[in-house]
């Protein structure tokens, strides 16, 4: 070491370990608010939950700057400890794996939806700050009644079940204004596109299941619009209390 033994060295060690500390923090914080805005503006822009697929991107980050800076406070302990540094890595790299398994092989999906111009899409889905214009029930604005008409007769049609389907593809097929669009559902349904897509997308897969019982789930996935089958899963869990499985045999019996 450059720096004196006894008091100095010591203070010098854990100011630096108190660094690293602190710089780790502030880089996972920073990944964690990118994500969050991130999710949000997916959320408002694409049909397929893009979040759960984009959250690994992030966790696994955040968990590279916790195991970063372990390693380096573990740098400070006596090489007869350097066990702990050989088995702090084996939940680190498991992770890895698991992360590779169930979300990697959505990669295309997930920079496709990063190619876009994500601030554009944020001032658009903002407005410049303004609110969107509230629907009641006994009031429509003559600035929906064209979106209207255009959605019933798009549903009754399942374009729902697209896969992949962003608010910018459905405000072409409608041809409407995107604007309008987002706030249409965001007030009419209060949830966001995503959301309002995913509950019509569960409610064609119930009556898929009604009608075809015999169905496998990869199948009943992929027929009702979803990415995969683990995402169906966990939408219709969230939903229905309980897996599609589950679902089935208590609604045929």
């Amino acid at each position: 070491m450059l720096l004196p033994g006894g008091a100095v060295q010591n203070v010098a060690l854990l100011a630096l370990a108190a660094w690293l500390v602190i710089y780790g923090l502030v880089l996972a914080r920073r990944v964690i608010v990118a994500y969050r805005r991130a999710v949000r503006i997916f959320d408002d822009t694409h049909a397929d939950d893009i979040g759960a697929y984009i959250e690994w991107l992030s966790t696994f980050t955040y968990w590279t700057v916790i195991f970063g800076v372990g390693c380096g406070l573990l740098t400070f302990l006596p090489n007869k400890y350097v066990f702990i540094w050989i088995l702090s890595s084996i939940p680190f790299y498991s992770y890895l794996f698991y992360s590779y398994q169930n979300y990697l092989l959505f990669y295309e999906q997930v920079e496709n939806a990063f190619e876009q111009d994500i601030q554009s899409e944020e001032e658009l889905l903002t407005n410049s700050g303004t609110e969107p214009e509230m629907v009641s029930e006994e009031e429509v604005p003559v600035s929906y009644t064209e979106i209207i008409e255009k959605v019933a007769n798009w549903i009754k049609t399942d374009g729902y079940v697209q896969q992949g389907l962003t608010i910018k593809e459905l405000s072409e097929i409608l041809h409407t204004n995107r604007t309008y669009l987002s706030a249409y559902i965001k007030t009419t349904y209060k949830m966001t596109f995503r959301e309002w897509i995913t509950g019509l997308r569960l409610e064609y897969a119930k009556n898929i299941l009604k009608e075809h019982p015999e169905i496998n789930i990869q199948k009943l996935a992929e027929s009702s619009g979803f990415l995969s089958r683990s995402n169906f899963i966990k939408s219709f869990t969230e939903k229905e209390g309980c897996t599609p499985g589950k679902w089935k045999k208590a609604n045929l019996e």
